[in-house]
C-alpha cells in the first residue's frame, strides 16, 4: 500500500471507520462552534461571556455544549473560581493548542482564499442559475 492508505493502516485510530473514535473528535474540532472556539482560545484564557461575544453569533446553550465536547475530548481547560458570582474561565490544552494551531493554517488558507471563493461562486450561480 501507499500514500495516505499505508499511514491509515499503520495508525491504532481511523477516523474513516463509522466506529472510531476519532471521528467524534474530528466533529467536534471541526463542527461550525468547535472550530471557532478553538480559535478564540487560542488567543489566550477567556471567561464564557467573553468567548461568547468572541464567536459571533453562538447561543448560550450551543457554547456550553460546544465546551463540554471540547472539555471532555481533553482540548480545553475549564476553571472555576470560588468566587462570588463564580468565575470560570476556559483555555486551550497542551493538545488543544496543537489542534488550533493546525486549525488556524486552515481558517487562514480559507480567509485568504475568499476573493477566489466568491469567484467560484459566482460562476457557478451564473451557470447553474443561483441557489
Amino acid at each position: 500500500m501507499t500514500g495516505i492508505t499505508q499511514e491509515q493502516d499503520d495508525l491504532a485510530y481511523n477516523v474513516f471507520a463509522k466506529t472510531c473514535p476519532s471521528r467524534h473528535t474530528l466533529e467536534h474540532v471541526t463542527g461550525r462552534w468547535g472550530g471557532l472556539t478553538l480559535g478564540a482560545l487560542y488567543e489566550g484564557s477567556l471567561r464564557f461571556n467573553e468567548l461568547r461575544r468572541r464567536v459571533d453569533g453562538v447561543s448560550e446553550k450551543m457554547l456550553s455544549q460546544t465546551l463540554q465536547a471540547l472539555e471532555r475530548d481533553g482540548l480545553v481547560h475549564r476553571e472555576a473560581q470560588p468566587t462570588n458570582p463564580p468565575r470560570v474561565d476556559y483555555e486551550l490544552t497542551p493538545l488543544g493548542r496543537e489542534v488550533a494551531d493546525r486549525l488556524l493554517a486552515l481558517i487562514h488558507c480559507v480567509e485568504g482564499s475568499m476573493d477566489d471563493v466568491l469567484a467560484a461562486r459566482a460562476r457557478y450561480d451564473e451557470t447553474r442559475g443561483g441557489l
